[in-house]
Protein backbone atom coordinates (compact mmCIF):
# COMPACT_ATOMS: atom_id res chain seq x y z
CA UNK A 1 0.00 0.00 0.00
CA UNK A 2 1.39 3.38 -0.98
CA UNK A 3 1.57 6.18 1.55
CA UNK A 4 1.72 9.95 1.19
CA UNK A 5 2.97 12.74 3.43
CA UNK A 6 0.93 15.85 4.19
CA UNK A 7 2.95 19.02 3.48
CA UNK A 8 3.07 22.11 5.68
CA UNK A 9 0.34 23.54 3.41
CA UNK A 10 -1.82 20.41 3.97
CA UNK A 11 -1.25 19.16 0.43
CA UNK A 12 -0.59 15.61 -0.73
CA UNK A 13 0.81 14.15 -3.94
CA UNK A 14 -0.87 11.15 -5.52
CA UNK A 15 1.47 8.21 -6.10
CA UNK A 16 2.36 7.83 -9.79
CA UNK A 17 1.16 4.20 -10.01
CA UNK A 18 -2.29 5.24 -8.73
CA UNK A 19 -2.45 8.23 -11.13
CA UNK A 20 -1.47 6.07 -14.10
CA UNK A 21 -3.86 3.25 -13.20
CA UNK A 22 -6.81 5.65 -12.90
CA UNK A 23 -5.77 7.94 -15.74
CA UNK A 24 -5.62 11.04 -13.56
CA UNK A 25 -3.95 13.97 -15.28
CA UNK A 26 -3.00 17.50 -14.18
CA UNK A 27 -6.11 19.66 -13.93
CA UNK A 28 -8.50 16.75 -13.26
CA UNK A 29 -10.89 17.30 -10.39
CA UNK A 30 -11.43 14.85 -7.56
CA UNK A 31 -14.24 14.80 -5.02
CA UNK A 32 -13.34 14.18 -1.38
CA UNK A 33 -15.53 12.24 1.02
CA UNK A 34 -14.83 11.64 4.70
CA UNK A 35 -15.98 8.27 6.02
CA UNK A 36 -15.15 7.51 9.66
CA UNK A 37 -11.34 7.76 9.74
CA UNK A 38 -10.87 7.55 5.95
CA UNK A 39 -10.66 9.93 3.02
CA UNK A 40 -12.22 8.72 -0.22
CA UNK A 41 -11.07 10.42 -3.43
CA UNK A 42 -13.17 9.97 -6.57
CA UNK A 43 -12.59 11.26 -10.07
CA UNK A 44 -15.22 13.88 -10.93
CA UNK A 45 -16.69 13.66 -14.42
CA UNK A 46 -16.20 16.54 -16.86
CA UNK A 47 -19.93 17.07 -17.29
CA UNK A 48 -21.87 18.02 -14.15
CA UNK A 49 -24.85 16.01 -15.41
CA UNK A 50 -22.76 12.83 -15.28
CA UNK A 51 -22.61 13.17 -11.49
CA UNK A 52 -26.41 12.86 -11.38
CA UNK A 53 -26.58 9.70 -13.48
CA UNK A 54 -28.44 6.98 -11.59
CA UNK A 55 -29.32 9.26 -8.67
CA UNK A 56 -33.00 8.23 -8.53
CA UNK A 57 -32.47 4.62 -9.58
CA UNK A 58 -33.54 3.23 -6.19
CA UNK A 59 -36.81 5.21 -6.23
CA UNK A 60 -38.01 3.28 -9.30
CA UNK A 61 -37.02 -0.18 -8.10
CA UNK A 62 -39.95 -2.56 -8.54
CA UNK A 63 -42.07 0.00 -10.44
CA UNK A 64 -43.25 -0.79 -13.96
CA UNK A 65 -42.90 2.48 -15.91
CA UNK A 66 -45.70 1.64 -18.36
CA UNK A 67 -48.18 0.96 -15.54
CA UNK A 68 -47.05 4.12 -13.73
CA UNK A 69 -47.57 6.37 -16.78
CA UNK A 70 -50.95 4.78 -17.53
CA UNK A 71 -52.01 5.50 -13.96
CA UNK A 72 -50.98 9.15 -14.34
CA UNK A 73 -52.97 9.43 -17.57
CA UNK A 74 -56.04 7.84 -15.98
CA UNK A 75 -55.75 10.21 -13.04
CA UNK A 76 -55.53 13.22 -15.37
CA UNK A 77 -58.63 12.02 -17.29
CA UNK A 78 -60.64 11.72 -14.07
CA UNK A 79 -59.62 15.24 -13.04
CA UNK A 80 -61.15 16.75 -16.20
Amino acid sequence: MASVKVSSKYQISLPSDARKRLGIKAGDRLSVQVADDSLILRIRPDKPSERLRGLGRAAWKGVDPVTFVRGLRDEAERAR
